[in-house]
């Protein structure tokens, strides 16, 4: 399983280490596990629940613990959803794994993107 570290976490959300390890604090549940090396090493499902919780933070303008009880309100509906919503589920997390390791392969391809060939035109 593809981890991340914070710096790597602040460069996929946008959201400072210093506010990463203060959630830490305040939402138990929102602490990454540690490596060997005692770094935190972020999963897919740590990246996403930090994009939920920013999201509920700064844009539906949730307080601190307000989020919190609706991130355990949510993962309950999850655990408590019938099979297609689990399917659901699962989809979008490999589809955000897949956009999340193409950014790291543009990135460390000097940051673009290679244009896509035209296609022969029978009018050219």
């Amino acid at each position: 399983m593809k981890t991340f570290s914070i710096g790597e976490v602040e460069e996929i959300t946008g959201i400072k280490p210093h506010v990463l390890r203060y959630w830490e604090e305040v939402i138990p549940s929102m602490a990454p596990r540690k490596d060997l090396g005692n770094r935190r090493a972020y999963t897919m499902r740590d990246i996403q629940n930090i994009r939920r919780l920013n999201y509920l933070i700064n844009e539906k303008k949730f307080t601190i613990e307000g989020a919190r009880a609706q991130l355990i309100a949510e993962a309950g509906l999850v655990h408590a959803g019938g099979e297609q919503t689990a399917s659901v589920m699962q989809t979008l997390y490999e589809l955000k794994q897949s956009l999340t390791d193409l950014y790291f392969r543009v990135k460390q391809s000097g940051g673009s993107a290679a244009e896509p060939a035209e296609p022969d035109s029978p009018h050219a």
